[in-house]
């Protein structure tokens, strides 16, 4: 199949990039610089020099696609998260550049939209688990990701299908799990919310193989990690690979004082995967959190 996919140079880009090719797919991605181009040459893509914003650019690099996996995202990393307009260009990204590349798709003929999007647009859950029926609950924050969902939604019918993928927070080689990595190994608190709650993540490395899944998948909503773990889990899974014996979260003043942004960080999500697993068979390999994980970054913070 011929897949085009944008952010094809990011995190969940790149993962999605290895995973197609390694399945025979033939695959482009949008290139913004020749660092870009570079970049998706060494993978074994072909490079479409272009950016998001550019309608016309768009439909002429998906012209003769069969599916377009739309992974684009600008995430700021740490405490730049706080500062004002830090999210901006990512809001805009999954707002307005999400239903561009969903018209252009569908002028351009493409007959599969995949959308990435995040597990946390579900409203807190306790104890319960969450599947794709479960209610969502829309800040500021999240309204841009519910968005893009829409976007993607809306491209579904007269023989196209449209495949929303609500992934969990990645753990792994990405520059929020070295930010964290970093921050453990100082001492500084790296947990957000109430250590009990539980939270929804993936490994860098299975977001691939889940964009490769969708396109066998019927059109919808479907949820892809690992099985959950606990907060206070996953923050001593990271304190103790830095040689930390303990792990500390930030105060209730500093997540209130984080806003919204913060908010969807501190709901307790156990959130299933079966649905996905159902319909497309898609496991994923890093199923159970563990320190094997993050210790190829450990190097890189010496």
């Amino acid at each position: 199949m011929k897949v085009f996919v944008t952010g094809a140079t990011g995190v969940m880009g790149r993962s999605a990039v290895s995973a197609l090719l390694a399945a025979g797919h033939d695959v482009s991605g949008l290139a913004r610089s020749a660092g870009s181009e570079d970049a998706l040459r060494s993978m074994g893509a072909t490079p479409v020099s272009g950016g998001l914003f550019d309608p016309d650019g768009l439909v002429g690099a998906f012209a003769g696609c069969e599916a377009v996996c739309n992974m684009a995202t600008h995430i700021p990393v740490g405490y730049a998260t706080l500062r004002p307009g830090a999210w901006r260009v990512n809001d805009r990204i999954r707002s307005e550049g999400s239903r561009l590349v969903a018209e252009a798709a569908r002028a351009a003929g493409v007959r599969r939209l995949v959308q990435e999007s995040v597990s946390v647009v579900y409203a807190d859950g306790a104890e319960d688990w969450i599947d794709e029926g479960s209610p969502v609950v829309t800040n500021r924050a999240a309204e841009p990701m519910v968005l893009a969902e829409t976007h993607a939604q809306n491209f579904a019918g007269c023989s196209r299908d449209a495949v929303v993928l609500r992934l969990g927070g990645i753990v792994g080689d990405d520059e929020y799990t070295r930010w964290r990595l970093a921050r453990a190994r100082s001492g500084q608190p790296i947990g957000v919310g109430p250590p009990d709650g539980w939270t929804h993540i993936v490994h860098a490395d299975d977001v691939g193989t889940a964009v490769l899944a969708t396109l066998t998948a019927p059109s919808g909503i479907y949820n892809a990690g690992a099985i959950p773990v606990r907060r206070r889990d996953l923050a001593q899974m990271l304190a103790g690979a830095v040689g930390r014996d303990r792990s500390s979260f930030l105060s209730r003043t500093m997540v209130r004082l984080g806003g919204e942004r913060l908010e969807l960080l501190t709901r307790s999500q156990r959130v299933s995967s079966a649905a996905f697993t159902s319909v497309t068979g898609w496991k994923p390999e890093h199923s159970e959190l563990s320190p094997d994980w993050v210790q190829g970054l450990l190097p890189d913070l010496a």
